[in-house]
């Protein structure tokens, strides 16, 4: 029987688990959207914080720790991905994750619909003071990232969720409520294996530069260890945002959440 809507259609946001749902969403989708956009800057790592060059060797290549900007948020993304998961289950990961690759892709269209505008004269130059002689040529550098990038991207995105949610519950399931910690970095360390290889595969293999398979293999690696290392490091993330939702919803309403979110009405069934 279908769940009967409340009188006034406002008063789902008097929920404070609804609420706290949008705000999570909201959280989540904005991360992963600035990290795309950002993600186009490449930066040192050693050079920002001051240290010498690493100078890692793998399959036969080598270089410095060079990222994209986007790992600045992608850590938050995983975090968020498991707290949505601890109280909210795979069906609302799978909604979330769902809702940011169709914004992500609706941000990107109207990038280069904005891009495909006919710049005005004085616009073009007005940068030249500060060394960028022509504003449309950096506009177009910075938000026209190329289609096989933004494919690989969204598609690694979508994959690594739903790998993620699937081990946390697995993971879950095994230890029953102990070890918070184990669920969340064991699932970041399946889906972030099978995203960041992923991405790269598309973008810089399949697309038009044809990366050799030494140098996918090597980049991937040391993407994947910074995004493990990464993960770890922000554990205790996990644990501050269990509090302040238990902190926010009361005890008993956070229980009942996450017993929901791991039975079969938080997996695969609908809620009565």
């Amino acid at each position: 029987m279908a769940a009967r809507l409340p009188d006034a259609p406002w008063a789902v946001l008097s929920s404070k688990p609804a609420r706290l749902f949008i705000v999570l969403s909201g959280l989540f989708v904005t991360n992963a959207m600035i990290a795309e956009f950002v993600g186009v800057k490449i930066f040192a790592l050693e050079d920002t914080l001051g240290l010498p060059p690493f100078d890692w060797r793998l399959f036969g290549q080598s270089g410095s720790l060079s990222f994209t900007a986007g790992v600045m948020l992608w850590p938050i993304v995983f975090i968020m991905t498991d707290v949505i998961n601890e109280y909210f289950g795979v069906r609302g990961v799978r909604l979330i994750s769902w809702l940011a690759v169709g914004f992500i892709s609706y941000a990107f269209l109207f990038a280069y619909l904005a891009i495909g505008l006919v710049p005005a004269g004085w616009w073009v130059t007005v940068g030249s003071v500060r060394g960028v002689p022509d504003m449309q040529a950096a506009f177009a550098s910075i938000f026209g990232q190329g289609l096989w990038t933004i494919g690989g991207s969204v598609t690694a995105f979508l994959i690594g969720q739903l790998i993620d949610v699937a081990i946390f519950h697995r993971i879950r399931r095994a230890t029953g409520e102990r070890f918070v910690w184990l669920r969340a970095t064991g699932s970041t360390a399946v889906s972030q294996l099978v995203d960041s290889f992923v991405v790269l595969y598309i973008a810089f293999v399949l697309g038009p530069q044809h990366w050799p398979t030494g140098l996918f293999l090597a980049v991937g690696t040391v993407n994947y260890c910074y995004k493990m290392l990464m993960a770890v490091v922000l554990i205790p993330l996990l644990y501050i945002g269990r509090r302040l939702i238990h902190a926010y919803l009361g005890a008993a309403t956070a229980e009942r959440l996450r017993e929901h979110a791991a039975g079969p009405a938080g997996t695969d069934g609908d809620q009565a």
